[in-house]
């Protein structure tokens, strides 16, 4: 069912798209959605001030186990998303998703298939696919 939802979300995306069909268009639209996902996260911080960053260095136990270290590991991200900023953050992404569609239509490339072969990358190296 899942793999059927992202191969028609793909079909849509090809069959609505006839203005910006270039490579050239699909690329720069993609880092212009990107920069916007960034945006709205940082208004939800700057602007909104629903979540706050705290960044800071991670401390990680030197020996610990895998599952140590990964709970070890922060976020930053004190407080949650209100609901207008989710809703800004939500519709910044599915834009993103829109054109890594594009992308994957213009080279003939089928978006389910690349994430099956991520998440069974992901499966086999497990804790060595950190990237």
């Amino acid at each position: 069912m899942k793999d059927m939802l992202i191969d028609e979300f793909q079909y849509t995306v090809q069959e609505l798209l006839f203005r910006n069909k270039s490579i050239i268009d699909s690329i720069t639209k993609y880092q212009d959605s990107n920069a916007r996902v960034n945006r709205a996260i940082v208004k939800a911080v700057t602007q909104c001030g629903c979540i706050r960053i705290d960044a800071k260095k991670q401390k990680m136990p030197e020996d610990g186990s895998f599952e140590e270290i990964r709970k070890a590991m922060d976020t930053h991200i004190e407080g949650s998303l209100c609901e207008n900023c989710r809703d800004q953050i939500e519709k910044e992404l599915g834009k993103n998703l829109y054109y890594i569609a594009s992308i994957c239509n213009t080279l003939d490339l089928n978006l389910y298939d690349i994430i099956i072969k991520e998440q069974d990358k992901v499966k086999m190296l497990g804790q060595f696919s950190l990237e």
